[in-house]
């Protein structure tokens, strides 16, 4: 990957002090998606890292992991497979918990939407806790998907959320 781009990608992602709350450093991927060549650089390197890799969909995390994931798959020539926060689909779902710093959350998918031996790639735009890509892997798992990879735009690596993700290939773009 050229390093010149791969730094003007990271450069274009704003910091957000104190959101959503104090002492959060909120990584604003707004201005990069504006960018109109930064964005297609990003989803043409994953692109090309995905093109041989025989992908059958792409799932994608709510709500930013759409942004890549749709474009992604447009790019590939495959179906997409919206993970949702809780109640948010509107057919029957599978859903999976996860643990937040104070109670549990939990993510959906409809219950038809990925068949036993489907190559999966999950997408989502940032790794923070890994709380939320380890349930999504969970829910592909579970249905019988096969998950090829879980691909990031950005890893925040002093939280670990690799830890929790430790039996699945990871991909991330760019790290802090």
């Amino acid at each position: 990957m050229d390093t010149v781009v791969l730094e003007k990608i990271k450069n274009a992602i704003r910091d957000i002090p104190d959101f959503p709350k104090k002492g959060i450093i909120f990584k604003d991927i707004t201005p990069l998606i504006q960018d109109k060549e930064l964005f297609k650089e990003v989803i043409d390197i994953l692109a090309a890292r995905y093109k041989d890799k025989k992908i059958d969909l792409i799932a994608c995390i709510d709500a930013r992991g759409f942004i890549f994931g749709g474009a992604l798959a447009y790019k590939l020539g495959v179906g997409l497979v919206p993970v949702r926060k809780q109640g948010k689909l509107p057919h029957r779902t599978k859903r999976a918990t996860y643990d937040l710093e104070y109670g549990t959350d939990a993510v959906e998918i409809h219950e038809d939407a990925v068949m036993p031996g489907h190559r999966i790639l999950l997408v989502d735009d940032l790794l923070a806790t890994g709380g939320t890509a380890a349930a999504a892997a969970n829910l592909i798992q579970e249905a019988g998907g096969v998950l090829v990879e879980i691909a990031f735009l950005i890893e925040l690596e002093f939280l670990h959320g690799k830890d929790k993700l430790k039996n699945n290939s990871i991909f991330s773009l760019i790290k802090f």
